[in-house]
């Protein structure tokens, strides 16, 4: 029995073992190179291999990267509130509402963003909040404004509006699955004790579909407060985000050491929003079952 388990056990980490070396090839030794760059120090076009905590202090001590680190986690947060709020009523209206054999439709159209670029969408809401772009020009031929909006584009709001609408089959998905799983008959035991639809949604629909909701938050949160293309185009360069910041550091500036420490911080403070979340959602699934 001893040897049959050994032999499965072998089978598996050869499986595994092509895709892991892979991965490690892929992933960690890059996180491993700038984790090492990090404690270097900066020469002149050069990298100076001597260890040093400056990177580190320079980065936490500077009033420059600490603005700019509260904007990323502000925007991050923010859209990530604006998608989950706005994906929540879809993902329970394919759940509730539409019948069984059209959920899958309704899912295909969900994902029709998916079927072009990150970076042409975020191209198209330059058009369409640009100074002449489809809003300024609908509301010119309405008469309802005389000269195009200028605060519609390069600021904080339509960063939002882009990564929100960018993220949102990201949210939908995972909050649907959870109230897919939801029990109808709990539905109808509230209603059935007197319970009004509102009150039924807010004590047993909702808090059974917070697993998806706190996926969903995790889902759109970390990719969002590492958005290089938004800033850069939808915020004009004038709202950078600390992907900017890095990328400034690393190529502008050939500051790779900075870059790097600036990388491995902003990694660090994912990873503990990241368990937040994960704790949350573990709290959720318990109360859950």
């Amino acid at each position: 029995m001893a040897s049959g388990n050994r032999s499965q056990s072998v089978q598996g980490l050869t499986l595994i073992s092509p895709p892991l070396a892979y991965a490690l090839l892929v992933m960690a030794a890059p996180l491993l190179t700038i984790l090492a760059y990090s404690f270097l120090k900066d020469g002149y076009l050069t990298v100076v291999r001597e260890f040093t905590l400056e990177n580190y202090r320079a980065v936490w001590t500077d009033p420059i990267v600490r603005t700019i680190m509260l904007r990323s986690l502000g925007v991050a947060a923010l859209v990530t509130l604006v998608t989950v709020v706005l994906a929540f009523p879809v993902a329970y209206f394919l759940s509730f509402v539409v019948s069984p054999s059209r959920k899958s439709m309704w899912l295909f159209l969900i994902t029709i963003p998916f079927w072009t670029s990150y970076l042409i969408r975020v191209f198209l809401w330059k058009v369409i909040l640009g100074y002449n772009g489809v809003v300024n020009s609908g509301l010119k031929t309405l008469g309802i404004i005389e000269q195009p909006l200028s605060f519609l584009l390069y600021n904080v709001n339509s960063m939002v509006i882009t990564l929100a609408h960018a993220y949102a089959p990201f949210a939908i998905l995972p909050i649907f699955i959870a109230l897919e799983k939801i029990d109808r008959s709990l539905l109808e035991a509230g209603r059935d004790l007197g319970e009004s639809r509102a009150m039924t949604f807010w004590r047993v629909t909702l808090p059974l579909a917070m697993p998806g909701v706190v996926a969903a938050a995790l889902i759109v949160f970390i990719p969002t407060i590492g958005d290089y293309v938004t800033p850069a185009l939808i915020g004009g360069g004038k709202i950078p985000m600390i992907a900017n910041l890095i990328q400034s550091q690393m190529l502008d500036l050939d500051n790779r050491p900075l870059g790097s420490a600036l990388a491995v911080t902003a990694m660090l403070i994912v990873a503990v929003f990241s368990l937040i979340f994960v704790a949350l959602n573990r709290r959720f699934l318990k109360v859950r079952q």
